[in-house]
């Protein structure tokens, strides 16, 4: 059974926005106002990192297009490097890269419930391990069903935003100027800090191509979707920043570990941070949601190939999900979060999923050489600077990560090269299976 094509572009536009904006735009400015002291340096690094995403999101459109298949990422890499590569970028994956992003998500969810319920420490990884456990259930269920939650949640993070930065403009007052002293001079390693804070942000552009086999229509859907999904995030962050630089001082930005929430609070009175919160709350289940929605076909991609377990394979022969992958994912996730390991294993994750995204832009280039017969109904904008652009700035992520966070870094690292043996091992057991299958129908096998 093969998945269907049920979802549409305001349903892969949703995936997008509503998996990139989860609380980072309410948290990240604060770093940036500790490392960049002017607002157009502070303006300039959120283009600069939306600019930068774009192009990633510019790249995964021409593969998208070409090959919109389930899986997405992993099929692009295994296109172009081959098989073993693409049982890396999986295997990391599962075992760490987007299964910690889920537990952190469900932790930051438990910790802005309690802004409205007290939880205490039990009760509150009670409260993460059952977000994940609805989410699993609702796409678990069918893709229109966790579809419409996107759209839901998405729609009303953005609208909340929106309210946001009108009252900061209406209502708010203009910020008083920092003091000349508080004004420092460029720095690159300042500029590397906040850079990557802000790229960060911007991350969730790439699980778009994850369902690309279930958009209706791949070869616009795809295209539109990640085109104008990371122009409205970028958009959006822009006004954000904007409307925080209007009501608060720089040094008050650096100061305020919550600055929406000081944003609002300034515009709203004490309603604001109250609004802030339930804004927040919205856009962590929205993010989380979209992880379930998307991410899970990985796995399940990954499985028909023969490169991971069986049982993600599966079709549910009512909903039409990859269910065992979704409900993998949620148990998984749900480990990770009990056990406490989800904080150090986050760190491992960013390296990880740089290393993917750094390979599958540089898959455009290959596969134009590699396939130059391939129909592509989009060729990237600006190629090839655009996607040289793009790789001179993951080079210069990873290098940063390897020399101000070596181990995380090798961690992430140690964790890649430990799905070498593992890919072997699948690869002789699935050749077994071949051979035995071929030989008991007496046929003979074909190479892998």
């Amino acid at each position: 059974m093969e998945l269907q094509r049920r979802l549409g572009l305001l349903d892969a536009l949703a995936i997008l926005v509503g998996v990139t904006i989860g609380g980072g735009i309410f948290l990240v400015p604060n770093l940036v106002a500790q490392n960049l002291t002017s607002q157009p340096a502070i303006l300039g690094i959120w283009a600069f990192a939306g600019l930068i995403s774009f192009f990633g999101a510019l790249a995964c459109a021409e593969l998208g297009t070409a090959l919109p298949a389930t899986g997405g990422q992993y099929v692009f890499i295994r296109e172009a490097y081959g098989p073993l590569a693409g049982f890396l970028c999986g295997w990391s994956f599962f075992a760490v890269a987007r299964t910690a992003q889920v537990s952190w998500l469900a932790v930051a969810f438990s910790l802005y419930l309690s802004y409205f319920v007290p939880l205490g420490a039990a009760v509150s990884k009670l409260a993460g391990v059952g977000i994940i456990a609805v989410c699993t259930w609702i796409n678990y269920r069918g893709v229109r069903a966790g579809a419409a939650v996107q759209k839901s949640f998405t729609l009303a993070k953005v609208a909340g935003l929106l309210i946001i930065i009108a009252s900061a403009f209406l209502l708010g007052g203009h910020a008083s100027a920092p003091p000349a002293a508080a004004v420092e001079g460029f720095s690159l390693s300042h500029f590397g800090v906040a850079l990557i804070a802000c790229l960060l942000a911007y991350d969730g552009w790439v699980q778009v191509s994850f369902v690309a086999g279930e958009i209706r229509n791949p070869q616009r859907n795809v295209l539109l979707a990640l085109a104008l999904g990371t122009a409205a995030c970028i958009a959006i962050y822009v006004l954000a920043n904007l409307a925080y630089l209007h009501v608060l001082s720089i040094p008050e930005i650096a100061a305020s570990d919550h600055v929406g929430a000081s944003a609002a609070q300034r515009v709203l009175g004490p309603a604001g941070g109250t609004l802030v919160s339930l804004i927040i709350l919205i856009s962590i289940v929205g993010a989380l949601n979209g992880c379930f929605l998307a991410i899970p076909r990985i796995y399940f991609a990954q499985a028909r190939d023969g490169l991971f377990f069986r049982s993600f394979a599966r079709v549910h022969p009512r909903y039409q999900t990859p269910g065992f992958a979704v409900a993998a994912q949620g148990v998984w996730a749900s480990v990770l979060l009990l056990s406490g390991t989800y904080e150090t294993l986050a760190d491992y994750a960013i390296f990880a999923t740089w290393a993917f995204y750094g390979l599958m832009v540089a898959g455009v280039m290959v596969l134009r050489r590699k396939r130059a017969d391939l129909p592509r109904p989009y060729r990237m904008w600006g190629y090839p600077i655009t996607p040289l652009l793009f790789l001179g700035t993951a080079v210069w992520f990873l290098g940063n990560m390897l020399i101000t966070r070596p181990g995380p870094s090798f961690a992430g690292l140690i964790l890649i090269a430990a799905g070498v043996p593992v890919y072997f091992i699948w690869h002789r057991k699935e050749r077994r299976a071949i051979a035995v299958a071929a030989s008991s129908s007496g046929t003979r096998p074909n190479s892998i």
